[in-house]
């Protein structure tokens, strides 16, 4: 899990990763006012299905099936990035699942891993003092080109 300030660092990094065949579902969260939203937004982007229970559990659930390549990522991708943009909104008014999110998100990444598959998570901040707590047993850092406070400043 990546974090990201400006947003031409987070873009370049998502050009990137497009360009080496990653499937790259991009995801604004600054409408999330309610766990509700951000369950609705990302059942669209992913393409989850039908039945999927807008909930925290249906969210692991569902990105497990993504990983696994049954829906929303096409096949011959190289590796899978679930890329947020402005979750500091987000983070701000639902703090606990903000969490939750990344912490799933890092927990599927892990396990991708042992299957020598390749799943990414990158958090834009319009918010350059976030932190989160540790998720998936691994601390969320910025990014190299941003790591330095003072690299976080307008």
């Amino acid at each position: 899990m990546t974090l990201y300030w400006r947003q031409e660092v987070f873009d370049r990094t998502v050009e990137r990763l497009r360009e080496q065949h990653f499937a790259v579902v991009e995801v604004d969260a600054s409408g999330w006012t309610t766990v509700d939203a951000m369950h609705q937004d990302l059942a669209v982007a992913l393409d989850f299905p039908d039945y999927y229970g807008h909930n925290l559990d249906a969210l692991n659930d569902c990105l497990r099936d993504v990983v696994a390549g049954e829906y929303g990522v096409p096949a011959d991708s190289v590796g899978f990035v679930l890329a947020f943009t402005h979750y500091d909104r987000f983070a701000r008014g639902c703090p606990r699942e903000a969490q939750i999110v990344l912490d799933i998100l890092a927990d599927h990444g892990r396990a991708a891993a042992v299957r020598r598959q390749r799943v990414l998570g990158l958090v834009q901040s319009d918010d350059p003092e976030i932190t989160f707590e540790p998720v998936g047993a691994t601390g969320v850092e910025w990014n190299p080109a941003e790591w330095l406070r003072s690299r976080r400043r307008p």
